[in-house]
């Protein structure tokens, strides 16, 4: 299975090698994606690994999807792991669109 975080287009920083600062960065903008995403995704302590990374790849899915707060800032993101460009080259790229 593809290892993917969720983030937001006005987050610098990449949640795969720079967590911290991520996470510092998400919380001081209010965004507190971490905490939104457990709010959605459907996982218990009784569920394999397996079934609670497929919960939580579906509730990104939702989340990107439904662009909940609907403003170009706090749009979410999917980024796989093997993604090459960093956060603020995609948010550009998005910002384009």
């Amino acid at each position: 299975m593809l290892e993917s975080m969720l983030t937001t287009v006005d987050n610098p920083f990449d949640p795969f090698d720079e967590y911290d600062l991520w996470y510092a960065y998400d919380a001081k903008v209010g965004h507190h994606t971490p905490g939104f995403l457990a709010r959605i995704a459907v996982v218990s302590d009784e569920t394999s690994e397996a079934d609670q990374s497929r919960a939580i790849e579906q509730a990104i899915d939702e989340i990107v999807r439904e662009n909940v707060f609907g403003t170009s800032l706090d749009t979410f993101l999917w980024i796989p792991k093997t993604f090459s460009l960093t956060i603020s080259s995609i948010a550009c790229s998005i910002a384009r669109l």
